[in-house]
């Protein structure tokens, strides 16, 4: 599993180590376009650079955001010829997240810019257990942390991600690579041998326009959903649509979504998966809608070697090779216990039979003596006339602990009922999941891999935002 390498520098540049001897056809975005060939020579350049710099085997590369995917891309594949990890800076960092990241990332050399040096073939050095790549973890549930993985975990990722993606595809990735969701779509993608298409940033009228070119595409269900707006809006574009397979992580799609998606593009597949950004893949969604591990992964729904199953919800544990190796302090490696780890979500079921998950620990709500988990509420009120996405949190409240608060995005050009609201809520949720408290947005803030930020809802929450209230 481990790619060769030869003592000297060959004539015709290898590719990096991470795509484990595999190579895309080409790489592009509207702007630009490079050959596999035309890649690997720039990434070659990209560590003939930071190697000029004093990147080197165990060194850790913070490459600052560019307008250009391709710069960054091709720095994150330079640092692995090198046998150095990269961190790929978010555009939307404020000060004090990027503050906290250069703290405990502690890099050992910082480039921006585009790729000036000439290509100059080198040796790929280090091994699978060189750390190739420093995912931050996305802040929708709290403040951002350096993480470490390794090449061969990345190797273990390509393995386990089976989803009927071919060499013969064409694979958008609409969204930033300072997301690990969307990094690692596109390196599967150049392992396999596909052509990939990047967009700069995310848009919903861009990538309806990419999906008259692409067969596959990576994003979430919120992503989705508002392509789909934008195709049921442009017959045109829905006519050109050439998708056959969505490949969707993040957040489990609802009902109203999949229904949607099966009459806009009747045969298009969707495939869903859950991980993280320290389990990378953990588990596919099978025909009987639970989730089942993928391979090489063991889950457990309650604390593991516990012989007693799970009675409703517990804590969702993993253990994995495809695991992050721990996270960084002020420039030092806090390596991961050995054996099983949660990032603290919740579920129901079981390893053997599958399993769902219900959402962040952090994200459930104790109201009134009983526990609302909020991802459950927002499946729901999804399915509401006018609702484009929703966030459920809380809003402190002296008598009940908590009041359930729904804080919704309307869709485009439409406002949401206050009678609809109330009914889904009534028809689909039991009486302690209902929201008291409904307040509308333009937009929901969202984190670079366009999940709804809940850190941040629930910080204007409690510091009483002045949205309007649209029901009551």
């Amino acid at each position: 599993m481990t790619p060769r390498t030869g003592p000297t520098a060959p004539a015709v540049p290898p590719s990096p180590p991470v795509l484990a001897g595999g190579a895309p056809r080409a790489v592009s975005s509207p702007s630009w376009r490079l050959t596999g060939a035309e890649l690997r020579s720039e990434a070659h350049a990209a560590a003939t650079e930071l190697a000029r710099a004093g990147a080197g085997p165990g060194s850790r590369v913070f490459v600052e955001a560019e307008e250009d995917a391709r710069t960054g891309l091709c720095r994150l594949l330079g640092a692995d010829l090198l046998g150095a990890a990269a961190l790929l800076a978010a555009p939307d960092w404020g000060e004090a997240e990027r503050a906290g990241v250069l703290r405990d990332a502690a890099p050992d050399v910082f480039v921006e810019g585009s790729v000036r040096a000439d290509p100059e073939p080198v040796v790929p050095r280090g091994d699978g257990e060189s750390l190739f790549y420093l995912p931050t973890t996305s802040g929708s549930t709290g403040r951002a942390r350096v993480l470490a993985r390794t090449r061969r975990s990345w190797w273990y990722s390509f393995e386990a991600f089976e989803i009927g993606v071919t060499g013969r595809d064409r694979v958008l990735i609409p969204g930033p690579l300072s997301s690990s969701l969307f990094v690692f779509g596109a390196l599967h993608a150049m392992h396999l041998g596909c052509e990939v298409e990047l967009l700069e940033r995310w848009s919903a009228a861009e990538a309806a326009e990419a999906c008259t070119r692409a067969t596959a595409v990576h994003l979430v269900p919120s992503m989705l959903r508002a392509l789909l707006a934008v195709l049921e809006r442009r017959p045109r574009l829905l006519a050109a649509c050439r998708v056959r397979r969505f490949v969707c992580g993040g957040a489990k799609s609802d009902e109203e979504l999949r229904s949607r998606l099966g009459e806009l593009l009747p045969g298009c597949e969707l495939v869903e998966y859950y991980g993280s950004a320290e389990h990378s893949v953990v588990a596919l969604r099978g025909a009987d809608g639970l989730l089942h591990p993928a391979a090489h992964v063991e889950v457990s729904v309650g604390e593991p070697y516990d012989p007693a199953p799970a009675n409703g919800p517990d804590e969702l544990w993993v253990r994995s090779p495809l695991s992050f190796s721990g996270h960084l302090e002020s420039g030092r490696l806090c390596p991961a216990e050995p054996g099983f780890s949660s990032v603290g979500d919740l579920a129901v079921g079981s390893h053997r039979d599958g399993f769902r998950v219900l959402g962040r620990g952090s994200a459930v709500i104790e109201t009134g003596g009983t526990l609302v988990v909020a991802e459950e509420v927002e499946n729901a009120l999804r399915a509401a006339e006018g609702v484009f996405d929703v966030v459920v949190a809380a809003t402190p409240h002296a008598r009940f602990g908590s009041l359930v608060t729904a804080v919704i995005e309307p869709e485009p050009g439409a406002a949401p009922d206050p009678v609809e609201l109330r009914r889904v809520a009534r028809e689909s949720l039991g009486r302690a999941q209902r929201p008291r408290r409904w307040l509308s947005v333009d937009e929901l803030p969202r984190t670079p891999s366009g999940k709804p930020a809940r850190d941040a809802v629930r910080e204007w929450l409690a510091a009483e935002g002045t949205a309007s209230e649209v029901a009551r």
